[in-house]
C-alpha cells in the first residue's frame, strides 16, 4: 500500500497555547482539541477535513533552540499547500507585518513562501503550478519569487495543484 500524504505533524513548543494562537490568528488553522499533560493543542487547517493536522506540545521557556540543519539533524520544515495565489499574497503581507516571513522563492513548479513560528521553527506555504499551465519555464530549481508577475502570468484566482496534487476535473 503506497502512503499518499502526511496525516499530522508534531511539534514540540514553548507554550503550545501561544504557538496555537499563532497558526490561527495568521495561518487560520482551529482549535478542535486540547490535552491539559502534558499541555497540548490539537489544530485542523482552514481547508482540512482530517480530524487535526498539527498538534503542538508544551515543552516549557526553558527550551533551548531548534540547532536542526546547523549542526545537527532535525526537520527543516513543514510545507502546506494553498488553492490561489491570492492566498499566498494574503499570507505574505500578513506574515511580513509581523515580521515572521524569511523568505519567497520560484521553485520552478511551486511558488513558495518561508515564515518562522513564535519558537522559530520555519514553515513553508506553496502554491502549486497547475499541470496544464506549466511551461518550459517551470523547471525545478530556485530563484526568487516575483509575486506579482506570478500573479499577472497565472491569475490571482487560479486553483493551484489540480493534475499534481488534487485531481483533474473530469470532463
Amino acid at each position: 500500500m503506497p502512503i499518499h500524504r502526511l496525516n499530522h505533524a508534531v511539534l514540540y513548543v514553548r507554550d503550545a497555547t501561544r504557538s496555537a494562537a499563532f497558526y490561527i490568528e495568521q495561518l487560520g488553522f482551529r482549535r478542535v482539541g486540547a490535552y491539559d499533560s502534558p499541555a497540548g493543542v490539537f489544530l485542523q487547517a482552514e481547508g482540512s477535513t482530517n480530524d487535526h493536522d498539527l498538534a503542538l506540545f508544551t515543552i516549557g521557556a526553558a527550551a533551548t533552540e531548534s540547532m536542526a540543519g546547523r549542526g545537527e539533524v532535525g526537520l527543516y520544515h513543514l510545507s502546506w499547500e494553498v488553492d490561489t495565489l491570492a492566498d499566498l499574497a494574503r499570507f505574505a503581507e500578513r506574515l511580513q507585518a509581523i515580521g515572521s516571513l524569511v523568505g519567497a522563492t520560484n521553485h520552478g513548479t511551486t511558488r513558495s513562501l518561508y515564515a518562522k513560528d513564535p519558537d522559530g521553527l520555519e514553515f513553508e506555504l506553496t502554491w502549486v503550478v497547475p499541470a496544464a499551465l506549466l511551461t518550459g519555464v517551470d523547471k525545478p530549481g530556485i530563484a526568487p519569487l516575483d509575486l506579482p508577475h506570478e500573479i499577472e502570468r497565472f491569475g490571482a484566482d487560479t486553483l493551484g495543484g489540480v493534475g499534481i496534487s488534487r485531481p483533474a476535473p473530469t470532463v
